[in-house]
């Protein structure tokens, strides 16, 4: 009988309980308000919080790479320590936590690139341009975000790899003035995103892909200063928004592609085809469509014939440089009809006859070489 009374007494009734549940419904009734205002006015941070990545991976890339550097005399990566926060190192830009953009251009930074920055998959765009870096290009192919790298203005060696062009949102690609050899991958055709690409001024060699055909949206090509050779091909002149063509100082033979002036390239302004090998004439029809053109340099060529009176109906050129050729007959009395024609060179050629009075109307002109020709009168 004892038992059972001590039982009873440590069992709540359905009284108690009712009473234990209301009270806690009460005290959670009391502090909703507080986790409603808590997560109310701070509901920014609250989604903020779930969005923040760990950048973890991204702060060891980026010691590996200042690792990596034997000459930082400017102090340039001064705050990269891991006691700074990681946004706010110097040339580090983020978003939601994760580097996105790495700005160190013309920091006087020596050393090899770390092929760390493989690593940051978050970044979209890099810009290690006009330092001192050494060694071959890092591994980059997983960067799939990557839109802008320019690593131009170094003196980086070796080849192109093939595995760039798994950079597939690449808009901008700046390789410029640097050591770099071998050939142009023919994988570059699988950037199609790509706008601009800027290779001048290395030592590559071989032919210029064909496959750039399928980089529909470019705008610049300059591939000046290498040892290109081989034919210009057709595909240059396919691209609907091409605005500057730099093919100059190369090794390339063969004529002008018929595709850079059949068809209407109303968004071409700058031609630059000079000290290569190219011969032939120049066709009839050539100034017939390029009705945007502002600079034609042909000059350091092997160029022959008689000049086209069509080259009078680009209107809006301003430099005409064909020097150094073999062209023949009379200077084009059309040039007459350049009225923003500034810079006039035809220099070393076999023109004779008589100056066209038709130039003394070109009141922008500015420079008029006419010299080693067989030509008579004045201006």
């Amino acid at each position: 009988m004892q038992e059972r009374l001590s039982f009873r007494a440590i069992r709540p009734s359905k009284g108690d309980m009712a009473i234990s549940q209301a009270a806690r419904l009460a005290t959670m009734l009391m502090l909703l308000p507080l986790l409603l205002i808590s997560c109310g006015v701070g509901s920014i941070l609250c989604s903020s919080m779930t969005t923040v990545h760990d950048n973890s991976t991204d702060m060891i890339s980026l010691l590996d790479f200042k690792r990596a550097i034997t000459n930082n005399s400017r102090q340039a990566l001064r705050s990269w320590h891991a006691s700074v926060p990681l946004c706010s190192w110097e040339g580090v830009h983020c978003s939601s936590g994760r580097v996105t953009k790495l700005y160190l251009s013309d920091r006087g930074l020596l050393g090899r690139i770390s092929p760390s920055l493989g690593n940051l998959t978050f970044l979209r765009t890099l810009d290690l341009s006009q330092n001192g870096f050494t060694g071959e290009l890092p591994p980059l192919n997983r960067l799939h975000r990557l839109e802008y790298l320019d690593l131009g203005h170094n003196s980086l060696q070796g080849t192109i790899p093939d595995t760039l062009t798994n950079c597939s949102k690449l808009r901008i690609l700046d390789l410029s003035a640097n050591l770099l050899m071998g050939e142009i991958p023919l994988g570059t055709g699988r950037l199609s995103n790509l706008r601009k690409i800027w290779l001048s001024s290395n030592n590559l060699t071989g032919a210029i892909p064909p496959s750039l055909k399928n980089n529909s949206q470019l705008e610049d090509i300059v591939l000046t200063e290498n040892k290109l050779m081989g034919t210009i091909p057709d595909e240059m002149g396919i691209f609907p928004s091409l605005v500057n063509l730099d093919l100059a100082g190369n090794m390339l033979s063969g004529g002008i592609p018929e595709t850079l002036y059949k068809y209407n390239q109303s968004s071409l302004q700058y031609l630059y085809l000079y000290s290569n090998m190219l011969g032939k004439t120049v066709p009839s029809n050539f100034g017939d469509t390029l009705l945007s053109l502002k600079h034609l340099c042909l000059d350091n060529n092997n160029f022959e014939g008689h000049l086209p009176a069509s080259l009078g109906n680009i209107s809006e050129l301003r430099l005409l440089n064909l020097s150094s050729n073999n062209f023949i007959g009379q200077v084009p009395g059309s040039f007459g009809n350049l009225a923003l024609l500034e810079y006039l060179i035809l220099q070393r050629n076999n023109f004779w006859g008589f100056i066209p009075i038709e130039l003394g109307d070109l009141k922008q002109l500015t420079h008029l070489d006419l010299s080693d020709n067989n030509l008579q009168g004045g201006v």
